[in-house]
């Protein structure tokens, strides 16, 4: 690129210090004009901190800074890049912003100097997106697994699923173009035992989905029962706080109450709703049971709360979606004043919200419900996001139309039509094919100076 970028590289408001950035083939020479230290900005080291002061075009100081430089290509957008950290004031910050445009830089455009690295081959597309999850990560499972994609996990396993495409594509094609040489094909058996062993590979990949999301934007647990059984009280417990208004009066939460909690490095998004019973003249109130059964929808936890010191026989119980089974978790409230025997056979944990006995029981069953299985292995951290599942939806359908294809005797041409969309699908997940329509789309989603 010809062009020469700058950016405030910190939040906005005041701090100790600021850090803006400049990348691009004028980096130095617009450092040069603007930084008076103890040499000249082309004869200091590269990668060592460099006292002096920013001054203006009449040599004015406006700050006393240190400036780091970062030689092309060993930079992290792959070119010539200026680090200044300064005073972090807001208006000082924004003069030495402004000289830097005023002496040729171009203001950033969001995501620009990760977007710069990608196109500069300092990585992939798996790791300019694993950039933004580091900086959102809000637990500390989330922040392994956006560590591990920006080392470039997920990129291998993407990688190697192309090298191994290729080779099949390779295969066929060297089949249909070169029947003189007499290549076999593969057995039809072998070949489509190949292909078998790639979609098993893509569902592995496709089975983290859930898991990416969650680590993204929280498990989604609704807190849900008939009204008065300490729904309220569950939610303040979990998240140590008094979020919710704690009630005798039947009926006190109307509309749901969210609130954001970890357990276990995991991020959850606690729902407490509305009481569900059959019949109330309140609109308000009804308008808030018909939300509490939309959550149930979406929900990936659902802990139904019941009174278990009174009989199993006398419990409304929560009416739930169609296959949402495997969601549920029955909390049998108010064991302090001791469970009643008729629910001894029901699955449950018996739990006090007055005195927090058996909390820890449901902290950990919530967590069981939502990490386990593919992809859950802490020290095989790997969670795609929906841009790489529908890649790897795209190529696994491609595949098992492939195999098919081969197992009904069809011709290789047609084979090796369903092996390069795949190969398409899986090289679009680190950005080795043509990205630019996808480009916009990725890096918008990144704050300026980053």
């Amino acid at each position: 690129m010809a062009d020469t970028i700058a950016a405030i590289s910190t939040a906005f408001g005041e701090a100790a210090i600021s850090v803006l950035r400049v990348s691009g083939p004028q980096a130095f020479g617009i450092a040069e004009k603007v930084f008076r230290g103890v040499a000249a900005v082309n004869e200091l080291k590269p990668r060592y901190q460099h006292y002096g002061r920013i001054v203006d075009a009449a040599d004015a100081t406006i700050d006393s800074v240190l400036l780091c430089l970062f030689k092309g290509p060993a930079s992290y957008t792959g070119e010539d890049v200026v680090e200044i950290s300064g005073h972090g004031g807001i208006l000082v910050t924004r003069r030495i912003y402004d000289l830097l445009l005023a002496q040729g830089a171009r203001a950033a455009e969001a995501g620009e100097f990760t977007q710069r690295a990608f196109l500069n081959g300092k990585m992939d597309l798996t790791q300019a997106e694993a950039v933004m999850d580091l900086i959102h990560a809000q637990s500390e499972l989330a922040l392994k697994a956006a560590s591990q994609q920006l080392e470039g996990r997920l990129g291998h396993e993407a990688e190697q699923l192309r090298e191994d495409l290729i080779g099949l594509v390779a295969h066929l094609e060297a089949y249909i173009d070169f029947p003189e040489e007499d290549i076999d094909p593969d057995t039809g058996a072998a070949m489509v035992a190949r292909m078998e062993g790639l979609v098993a590979r893509l569902q592995a990949l496709l089975d983290t989905a859930d898991h990416g999301r969650i680590l993204r934007s929280g498990a989604r647990t609704v807190i849900c029962g008939e009204p008065n059984v300490g729904k309220s009280s569950l939610l303040n417990l979990l998240t140590g706080v008094d979020r919710a208004i704690v009630s005798p009066q039947a009926g006190t939460t109307r509309d749901t109450i969210e609130e954001m909690l970890h357990i276990h490095g995991l991020p959850f998004r606690l729902v407490d709703t509305a009481g569900l019973r059959e019949h109330t003249s309140d609109f308000i109130e009804a308008t808030g049971m018909e939300r509490t059964r939309k959550e149930l929808e979406r929900a990936d936890v659902i802990i139904e709360v019941v009174d278990g010191s009174q009989e199993k026989s006398a419990a409304q119980r929560v009416e739930l979606p169609a296959g949402v089974e495997q969601k549920h978790l029955l909390v049998l409230n108010k064991a302090d004043q001791g469970v009643h025997e008729s629910w001894t056979t029901e699955i449950a944990i018996k739990l006090s919200c007055k005195t927090g006995e058996q909390l820890e029981t449901l902290r950990l069953a919530m967590k069981d419900k939502v990490w386990s299985g593919a992809g859950a292995s802490s020290a095989q951290l790997v969670a795609i996001n929906a841009r790489h599942q529908h890649c790897f939806m795209t190529a696994k359908d491609a595949m098992q139309r492939a195999a098919a294809a081969m197992q009904e005797g069809l011709a290789p041409e047609f084979v090796a039509v369903d092996v390069r969309e795949a190969l398409q699908a899986v090289g679009e997940v680190t950005g080795r094919v043509d990205v630019e329509e996808i480009l916009g789309v990725i890096f918008s989603r990144f704050c300026i100076g980053k």
